[in-house]
């Protein structure tokens, strides 16, 4: 079943030059996760993936993610990716999908707030409907999050709870990777 789900992932790239990985799983974990990768390819951008069914729902949010509400943030549905793509980091080579330099620039456990009628709506069930809310417990992103499909895409905001802060810019005050440290600059050699 995966194998299928990540046909499109396979597809569009070449697994002797890339150090992407081909397959597998994350191991002991018992929460569903979420990853925020930011990219540095044709344009710098964020990749935000949640674990649904097995693979990374995937979504390229080209303006990242925002703690203030009032921020609708398009994200474009991509390809699902392999679970083991959470923990990824490094350059994507010349010539290859999508290539350019990657760091997890916010990763953690997820909850799923989609309901209906009192009622939990599973996320591979609300995403094909086109909502979804979730709870974020990352190191940077924190609160509720909701995805919305529109006729451009899909909006991300951020939900107006406790946790939102419309005066901060995270992704200029927080650069670095949870996993290294690095920003994606220093991943790619640059300084």
């Amino acid at each position: 079943m995966d194998g299928d789900r990540l046909a499109a992932y396979h597809e569009k790239r070449d697994f002797d030059i890339t150090p992407e990985p081909a397959a597998g799983s994350k191991e002991g974990a018992h929460r569903q996760i979420f990853v925020v990768q930011e990219h540095d390819a044709r344009n710098l951008h964020y990749d935000l993936r949640l674990e649904v069914g097995g693979v990374l729902k995937s979504w390229a949010v080209p303006k990242g993610p925002s703690m203030n509400p009032k921020d609708k943030r398009l994200a474009i549905e991509v390809e699902d990716h392999p679970l083991a793509y959470a923990s990824f980091e490094g350059v994507i080579p010349e010539g290859e999908y999508g290539a350019g330099a990657v760091i997890v620039w916010d990763t953690g456990p997820y909850r799923n707030l989609t309901e209906k009628d009192g009622r939990e709506i599973p996320l591979a069930e609300a995403l094909q409907k086109g909502h979804a809310s979730f709870q974020l417990e990352g190191e940077k992103l924190k609160g509720g999050f909701a995805l919305t499909r529109t006729g451009r895409g899909w909006i991300l905001i951020k939900m107006k709870d406790d946790l939102a802060d419309a005066g901060r810019d995270i992704l200029q005050t927080e650069p670095r990777s949870v996993l290294s440290g690095k920003t994606v600059r220093e991943i790619s050699g640059g300084k």
